[in-house]
């Protein structure tokens, strides 16, 4: 799954829903490498996804992840619990 443009509070609902579809169908790796404006919210649907695939047995990783989102991870003291998907490039 690629999570594309900006995710930010208006439209974080509709980005949380798609991406538990996707989980629920057994990705692993969510790519955020097009995400062009965010908040966060968006660190709020990552910790979303990654309950949602534990739940499930299943296992997360988060790919091409914005310097923004790691720095508010870091600030809200959550960066380790975001799991990093190798470069495929």
């Amino acid at each position: 799954m690629v999570v594309s443009g900006a995710v930010t509070l208006a439209n974080v609902a509709a980005v949380l829903e798609e991406g538990r579809r996707h989980v629920d169908e057994g990705v692993r790796v969510i790519d955020l490498g097009e995400v062009t404006e965010m908040d966060s919210s968006l660190l709020a649907a990552l910790l979303a996804w990654l309950r949602d695939a534990k739940a499930k047995q299943g296992e997360l990783a988060f790919a091409e992840m914005p310097e923004a989102l790691r720095t508010l991870a870091r600030l809200y003291g959550v960066d380790e619990l975001l799991p990093v998907a190798a470069a495929s490039h």
